[in-house]
């Protein structure tokens, strides 16, 4: 008999509370798809490359389920509370028929693991099957046939699951059961009466909407203009403001909706306007912080959604070969490595293979004042231009001395990186021959250089020059030419005058970073042996996968194989999916637990208002019926509640829109959140904003049906309708 009571019961409550059930059932499935994440296709596969990285980026997946856990904990108390509050009449019944409050704890335990039981099936299953299709969408997306997709099921992740989960809904079940264990028979039969609502005076509430507005303006103003002051420290000053400002606005709202309701005298007795705006009033000024929480909530939700949104939409930078050419450098002895390269077993995986040879200039013998050798590059004149061409600020600072080190960035003008790299690199700059350069640019379609005896060409790294477009540096450029129209020398090498050529076209030289240098010259080949330092010379081997190989399999698949031959070979190399998967795994780690935690946030924030607006319902159920005698249609209270549906979800959804909009912007200006005008941009975010409106449509027409059957279940006077 109990075990059937309890089993019925517990079927009921998952049917009349169906909203907290689905919430379970989706933050189980995020719980498994969050801790499954080290057997997904795309990590295994990134393990080969980042391996530290992803072991530190699965290690932080206990803290983010630690996180969710302590959250969904929370969101389970409040709602079992709603379902405390809504069954009390039936709890005190069972009491008064002799059931024993130790026996009523144990059923609501029992019924508690029932639901709990159903939720992990439900939830394990939905969330195994989402792991499986966002790993196989991954890989086909990503890998383009090299990862290959294989069924798993972590069982690790299903234990912690089912182990966090359980605990805080035991732990919740057994903080609410010892509430009601101390409630007498009479409190629970005849519930406790509403305590009286003080809705505050007129100007105080004035006064409060004021201050929170100010705040959140101040918020608003330290995350648009000082977001990065004091190391970011000020973006927690500016949180705790916003958080402060967003809930003395809600405080003050519920007053100035008071007077709203007021004002529509002309609609005051038409329909139920007047009535649906004072319980919108009253629902707002009772639970003013949980309306401020979720809109905090749904703010977080938007700017970490944007945020994943960004690193979903780089995901097309991962297959854009900007400055990269080659596909594998190796490095070693120079004749074997080539035997090896051009043998029966490699050839059908080269191409463009090409001799790298690169090491540091000599010195003079003599020193200068500091102990430091001396160059033998004189660039006195370049840089003097160079200077020439700073603004204001930036040349008193050099002429002054007062510069002592410089920084090369992306917010830099282009004068101070060229006079910052320069002056760190010509003391003993990196040589290049110029053959070597000549079959990097044949590779690309590019004419050689064909350098003069006394000419050189600047080159600068683009994988460590973080500027536009190094091939057209204007000022580089205007300052060169003016010198060669004059016939003017900008630099001499050993006392011997040397013209510099025009900017030419920049890549990399090796597939991934195995030359970490700046810039370099690149000079004649006879100038690059007499100039050479032969104690920092350093070869590589360059080469390229046909695109024979590349129409017919893909870039990844030859890739892949010619990597094996070569590690079969024993040969050091380096190839272009180590550049592949490093930025892949940002993309992963950019994107992954920042969308989870983004909509995890959403849901919770969504569950807490439909939760919120049934406990209202279930609180004021008898006015509908006063309604009915006052000839209040059934339809026309319906209509009346779906309004309160709509505004209870509006409201803070319209504050968060405005503080995720500040926080994107932010962002985005900072360059935390990377958007790029391309094709993608639009129609990917469109979606996530669909998913988001989506989302809150569902929970709203979840709450009116279910405020819809608590309207039918209540007793109406004879022909209603």
């Amino acid at each position: 008999m109990f075990s059937r009571l309890v089993y019925r019961n517990a079927k009921r409550s998952r049917k009349e509370n169906f909203i907290y059930f689905a919430t379970l059932v989706t933050a189980i499935a995020s719980f498994y798809i969050i801790l499954s994440l080290g057997r997904q296709d795309v990590i295994l596969f990134l393990k080969e490359f980042e391996s530290d990285s992803i072991n530190k980026l699965l290690a932080q997946m206990p803290i983010v389920y630690a996180f969710a856990l302590f959250l969904l904990f929370f969101l389970i108390l409040f709602a079992n509370r709603y379902q405390l509050h809504r069954r009390s009449q039936e709890f005190g019944l069972y009491l008064m028929l002799g059931m024993r409050k130790e026996r009523l704890i144990l059923h609501l335990l029992a019924e508690g693991f029932i639901t709990s039981i159903f939720a992990l099936i439900l939830g394990l299953f939905i969330g195994a099957f989402l792991a499986e299709l966002i790993s196989l969408a991954v890989s086909r997306l990503v890998g383009q046939g090299i990862i290959g997709h294989q069924l798993s099921l972590s069982v690790g992740a299903v234990i912690s699951t089912i182990i966090g989960f359980l605990f805080i809904q035991f732990l919740a079940l057994v903080i609410l059961g010892g509430k009601l264990f101390n409630q007498e028979v009479q409190q629970l039969l005849y519930e406790q009466m509403d305590k009286k609502q003080n809705m505050g005076h007129f100007k105080g509430n004035i006064l409060t909407i004021l201050v929170g507005s100010v705040l959140l303006g101040v918020a608003y103003w330290i995350v648009l203009d000082r977001f990065m002051d004091f190391g970011g420290l000020l973006l927690f000053v500016a949180l705790a403001l916003g958080s402060v400002g967003t809930i003395l606005f809600m405080k003050g709202l519920g007053k100035f909706l008071g007077l709203l309701a007021g004002l529509f005298k002309h609609k005051s007795t038409k329909g139920l306007h007047t009535f649906t705006l004072r319980q919108f009033q009253e629902n707002i000024a009772n639970r003013y912080i949980s309306v401020a929480v979720t809109s905090i909530l749904i703010t977080l939700s938007i700017i970490l959604i944007a945020n994943g949104t960004s690193s979903v939409i780089s995901l097309e930078n991962v297959f854009t070969r900007t400055s990269s050419v080659y596909d594998f450098t190796v490095n070693g002895d120079n004749q074997k490595i080539k035997q090896f390269l051009t043998s029966e077993k490699m050839v059908p995986y080269v191409e463009d293979l090409n001799l790298l040879e690169i090491g540091k200039m000599k010195h003079q013998d003599e020193q200068t004042e500091d102990g430091m050798p001396l160059s033998l590059v004189d660039w006195s004149k370049l840089r003097e231009q160079i200077i020439m061409a700073l603004p204001s600020n930036y040349k008193e600072q050099i002429l002054s001395g007062e510069a002592q080190s410089y920084s090369v960035s992306s917010e830099n003008p282009e004068a101070l990186n060229l006079f910052g790299v320069l002056e760190m690199d010509t003391r003993t700059p990196y040589l290049i021959p110029e053959s070597s350069y000549n079959g990097l640019l044949k590779a690309i379609g590019e004419k050689p250089l064909n350098l003069q005896s006394n000419e050189i060409a600047l080159y600068f790294n683009p994988d460590f020059m973080p500027m536009k477009n190094l091939e057209s540096m204007p000022v580089l450029d205007q300052i060169l030419e003016k010198a060669a129209k004059e016939g003017q020398s900008l630099m001499s090498i050993h006392d011997q005058a040397i013209y510099i050529r025009p900017s030419l076209p920049m890549r990399g030289l090796v597939a991934d970073r195995s030359v970490p240098i700046f810039s370099a010259f690149i000079v004649p080949d006879d100038m690059f042996k007499q100039l050479l330092d032969m104690e920092t010379y350093v070869s590589y081997w360059n080469f390229r996968i046909p695109h024979r190989l590349q129409d017919e399999q893909g870039l990844m698949t030859p890739m892949m194989e010619a990597r094996d031959v070569l590690k079969s070979a024993g040969f050091k190399f380096e190839s272009y999916l180590q550049n592949f998967g490093r930025q892949l795994f940002y993309v992963v780690a950019g994107s992954y637990t920042v969308l989870y935690m983004g909509f995890l946030f959403l849901i919770i924030a969504c569950t807490l208002l439909a939760l919120q607006f049934l406990t209202q319902m279930k609180q004021t159920g008898q006015r509908y019926v006063t309604l009915s005698m006052l000839g209040a249609k059934r339809n026309q209270m319906k209509k009346s509640m779906h309004r309160q549906v709509l505004l209870t979800f509006l409201l803070p959804m319209s504050l968060a829109c405005v503080s995720g909009a500040v926080g994107i912007r932010a962002m985005v200006s900072f360059l935390i959140i990377h958007f790029k005008d391309n094709a993608l941009l639009y129609p990917i975010a469109l979606s996530f904003a669909c998913i988001v409106i989506v989302i809150f449509v569902i929970y709203g027409v979840a709450v009116a049906r279910s405020a819809d059957h608590e309207i039918d279940k209540l007793r109406w006077k004879p022909n209603i309708d």
